[in-house]
């Protein structure tokens, strides 16, 4: 992507080929999202990558008895350079910088494990979610490979230090981005980007998911669009099976409220080495075929229909 199609970032992104996590000591000096934006919005579309920060803390790698390959597989790897391209289609394009191993942003900030603390979380319906009991809340007991993250519990302090430092200023940025671009538009279109471990369900299997929590978080138009344009690309895609849309398009989908919010889960095998997570020949041809997708959804002049 040509420089000249970007506008700024609020941080600085994760460069082309730094796949290595960074360790930081202090990270309330991080920043926790990376914001790219053009140098004219031209469109509704605002992408976010929630979950492919590369980050790891050195409080975090202390505390684990996993290895770094391990906290890894938690990350949706590479999900951000995918959609890189965005920006180039006048779109804004949202990313995490830090691990989802260190805070998942795309949890309530009170999907809390009681089992990880050494005192219990306020009782809410948010501790008793599904996601907590797997062991995927807003801090992560266990890493994508099923493994228990922590050789201790944590405090309950030290939890509410990562939802301050990280959480909670991405979805200030990630709502006040959708405000803005309501305003401007008279919509907004979330595309909130993620990927899937590859399946052994057979031949048949998807490429890609899309979730729209079954038409609740997104007008039917924007997900046909997103479908037709992954198949022409010659993607097997499925919709809200097994993933219908997680935190995020729960929380800001509002189709009524002319904010449509659609999930897309890529299946990682297309572009990763699932056991090494280094990126293969396919990470060239999923990102083009990604930005595709953005000029598609943008040449669509969505805001004149949803608005």
């Amino acid at each position: 992507m040509d420089s000249s199609d970007l506008g700024h970032s609020a941080a600085c992104a994760a460069t082309e080929g730094a796949g290595l996590p960074e360790a930081r000591r202090e990270p309330a000096t991080e920043a926790p999202f990376a914001l790219v934006e053009p140098l004219h919005r031209t469109s509704p579309l605002i992408f976010s990558s929630p979950h492919s920060g590369r980050r790891y803390p050195a409080e975090l790698l202390a505390d684990a008895r996993v290895g770094l390959i391990s906290l890894r597989r938690t990350e949706d790897a590479y999900v951000d350079e995918l959609f890189a391209g965005a920006a180039a289609h006048g779109a804004a394009l949202l990313t995490a910088t830090f691990a989802r191993a260190y805070v998942d942003l795309n949890r309530d900030a009170a999907e809390l494990d009681p089992e990880m603390f050494d005192e219990r979380p306020p009782a809410s319906v948010h501790t008793s979610s599904a996601r907590v009991q797997a062991g995927l809340g807003a801090i992560p007991r266990i890493s994508g490979d099923g493994q228990a993250i922590y050789r201790r519990k944590l405090s309950l302090h030290e939890a509410a230090r990562r939802i301050d430092a990280v959480h909670r200023p991405y979805h200030a940025a990630l709502e006040n981005l959708l405000a803005q671009t309501k305003t401007q538009f008279g919509c907004a279109v979330l595309i909130d980007c993620h990927s899937m471990p590859s399946s052994a369900r057979g031949a048949h299997a998807p490429d890609i998911v899309l979730g729209d929590r079954f038409g609740a978080s997104c007008h039917p138009s924007v997900t046909a669009l997103a479908e037709a344009t992954l198949r022409r690309l010659g993607y097997r895609v499925a919709r809200n099976a097994p993933f219908a849309g997680g935190h995020t398009t729960q929380t800001y989908g509002r189709p009524a409220q002319r904010v449509h919010a659609l999930q897309i889960e890529i299946n990682r095998a297309l572009y990763v080495d699932e056991r090494t997570l280094e990126r293969t020949h396919g990470h060239t041809r999923v990102r083009a075929d990604m930005s595709r997708l953005a000029e598609a959804l943008a040449a669509a002049a969505l805001h004149k229909s949803l608005a």
